[in-house]
């Protein structure tokens, strides 16, 4: 067994510490997400922390950790006779990204419950975090069926098991502590809200703590043992003092003036829900006895809003996470006295003193930095087509909300929101012999496999006589998410800003409708004189959308080198992910310049895309009284359709995909 690095040697991460303290003090707080880069010790202090939690008591010979105090009714292992217990540390639990469903909730065997009707369970991940802690390391790349188990569990703190009105239910009330790297894509709002508090993590810019980083990850590593005794002191005294506040905390006495300030700080920042209320509540009143004292004063709740309220008071998915200080300490301030926390705005002392992020000025629909987008009129007249001038970006307009754009067919990619699939989860539409475990089964399919034969297996009760062969799993046909990669010309033929802002815009709102349907985008621009992979296939719909706003424009229009960019990028991506299918967006007025017959090239690289069976659709964005049809031929070619920014908005997009489908039969 390897030694884990000390909690207490980890190098800075005050916020990331405290929060963890926090919850180690008071679980009820709801546990933590970590926000942040690869590198900086994330992993390292969430594992650390399970050799600081106390001791349980649990109920001897239970599979689901049963308090012996109050053991659970309906525990599978049960009922428990009074007496026989035993303590031992707290369980920290690892769900990898990659696990089965049954390997997250447990697996029940089908066979010996029809056949016998014994409740034969194997218990899963979310049994053995009962009453500990649940690690889950890039929570954001969970698949999604498994993070509605999470939720379930979470909010209910119990685990439900069932196979074909075979069911087993278990206590699962667990620390949820998660980590992810925002640059992978964005957490759905259900499970980001389950999470009691969050942190921005950062490696320190500074050369003396890097320093010193460096020093003691090379000394564990060259001694683990060694390395964790000269830290057992500083180790035992964090364990007391956890233990301490664990006993002061039912004393701590939350005011009125507290709970008023809690809730004006929820409704000025206009978080959704009472969830923020109450976990505010938890985080001050845990603060509070791990500073040894029995009341909640206003630093406790300034710095229970910094680790509660920043992923809560996300409006879409662009927005940054983060509070506005001057905000919260005026909102402070007007509700309640601040007592003698008003000499300390940092917050208590001990691991992690304070922290939070600040909010950006602009508080737009994308809740970013605007430094980087100018107004309207700035930057000067567009280059006329062919030009080799460069403008400064122009800023998005509005986002909407678009139609629903899908790959024809029938797929069996990733789970997600988009197109038609074979999943795990959706709805019935036949049966098949199972490959491997049996995980859904067709009740119908086994019964009428098994009742043939019977009599020749001796039945001589009320129950069918069931054999292995005679299983059939469920298929079923649900949604996938694909890879949507968007192909967006910024030539000069583009540039005027207005159009550039409408163009923007439009992809904008698909890049929003592909964070909902659960998609990996991609961005591949041209201009001048060739074509730029912007952003590479990512889950990250935050790093699509900021490429897109800082996106300049100018110079010819080699469109054919663009779409061959594309293809290759399609190419790559289908070795790394063959399950998931691609759908193409292509941002262009048509308009294709540069090097010897440009339309030509353009139309040989479109009928690639054609002979692969890739679906597409072309963003027509032509504009003025007099219209070539330009981006109409493309899509032609493409074996799509074509769509004007207009008509993006329209209920007329419904049927895009099947003119796709019909154009290529067709063909």
């Amino acid at each position: 067994m390897t030694t884990p690095f000390p909690f207490t040697a980890v190098v800075g991460q005050d916020d990331l510490r405290l929060a963890l303290l926090l919850n180690a003090v008071s679980p009820a707080v709801g546990g933590v997400l970590v926000r942040g880069e690869k590198g900086t010790a994330k992993s390292t202090a969430v594992r650390a922390l399970s050799a600081l939690m106390p001791q349980v008591d649990v109920v001897s010979g239970c599979r689901f950790s049963c308090d012996p105090d109050s053991p659970d009714p309906a525990c599978p292992d049960g009922p428990h006779q009074p007496g026989a217990f035993e303590a031992r540390p707290a369980r920290m639990v690892e769900l990898p990204v990659g696990a089965s469903e049954d390997r997250l909730v447990g697996a029940l065997d089908i066979e010996r419950a029809l056949a016998e009707g014994v409740k034969a369970f194997e218990p899963g991940l979310l049994a053995d975090a009962h009453r500990g802690i649940l690690y889950v390391d890039e929570v954001n790349l969970l698949h999604d069926h498994l993070v509605d188990l999470l939720l379930d569990a979470a909010a209910m703190g119990a685990s439900y098991v069932e196979r074909e009105g075979v069911s087993v239910r278990h206590a699962a009330r667990f620390l949820l502590v998660g980590t992810m790297n925002p640059e992978e894509g964005e957490l759905r709002p259900q499970l980001l809200d389950r999470f009691g508090l969050t942190v921005e993590v950062a490696a320190s810019r500074e050369p003396d703590q890097r320093v010193e980083v460096v020093r003691r990850r090379l000394a564990h590593d060259d001694d683990p043992a060694g390395f964790a005794a000269r830290w057992a002191d500083e180790e035992a005294a964090v364990r007391a003092r956890i233990v301490a506040a664990r006993e002061l905390l039912p004393s701590v006495r939350l005011g009125d003036g507290a709970l008023r300030q809690i809730a004006a700080t929820c409704a000025a920042f206009e978080v959704d829900g009472m969830r923020a209320d109450i976990v505010m509540a938890r985080t001050a009143t845990a603060l509070a006895a791990w500073a040894g004292r029995t009341e909640v004063l206003a630093e406790d709740v300034r710095q229970a809003a910094l680790l509660a309220l920043p992923h809560r008071r996300r409006r879409n998915p662009f927005d940054a996470p983060g509070l506005d200080e001057d905000k919260l300490d005026e909102t402070l301030e007007e509700f309640g006295d601040r007592g003698d926390g008003d000499d300390d705005p940092d917050g208590p002392g001990g691991p992690g003193g304070g922290g939070g992020q600040p909010a950006p000025e602009d508080d737009g629909p994308r809740g970013g930095d605007t430094a980087a987008r100018p107004e309207a009129g700035e930057g000067g007249e567009p280059q006329p087509s062919g030009g080799a001038g460069e403008q400064r970006p122009a800023p998005a307009a509005e986002p909407f909300r678009t139609k629903v754009l899908s790959v024809p067919g029938l797929g069996e990619g990733a789970a997600g929101r988009r197109s038609r699939a074979r999943t795990e989860h959706g709805r019935t539409t036949g049966a098949r012999r199972p490959r491997g475990a049996l995980t859904k089964l067709h009740l119908a399919a086994t019964v009428q496999a098994a009742a043939p034969h019977q009599r020749a297996r001796g039945r001589s009760g009320p129950g069918l006589v069931i054999r292995r062969d005679d299983l059939r799993q469920a298929t079923r046909e649900g949604r996938e998410g694909n890879l949507v990669l968007f192909v967006v010309d910024a030539s000069g033929s583009m540039a005027a800003r207005q159009r550039m802002s409408a163009v923007k815009g439009a992809v904008l709102s698909l890049l929003l409708d592909a964070y909902q349907r659960r998609d990996k985008v991609g961005l591949v621009t041209f201009r001048g004189t060739s074509a730029d992979v912007a952003l590479p296939p990512t889950s990250s719909v935050d790093a699509a959308a900021a490429r897109l706003e800082s996106l300049p424009t100018g110079g010819r229009t080699p469109l054919s080198a663009g779409l061959l960019r594309a293809h290759e990028v399609l190419r790559v991506e289908r070795l790394r992910d063959p399950a998931r299918r691609a759908l193409v967006v292509v941002v262009t007025d048509g308009r294709a310049t540069g090097g010897p017959e440009p339309v030509a090239l353009a139309g040989r690289a479109a009928r690639l895309f054609a002979a692969d069976g890739v679906a597409s659709v072309v963003v027509d964005c032509e504009a003025g009284p007099v219209r070539l049809g330009l981006a109409g031929q493309l899509a032609g070619e493409l074996g799509g359709t074509a769509v004007t920014l207009d008509e993006l908005r329209a209920d007329s997009i419904a049927g895009l995909v099947k003119d796709v489908q019909g154009n290529r039969r067709a063909a």
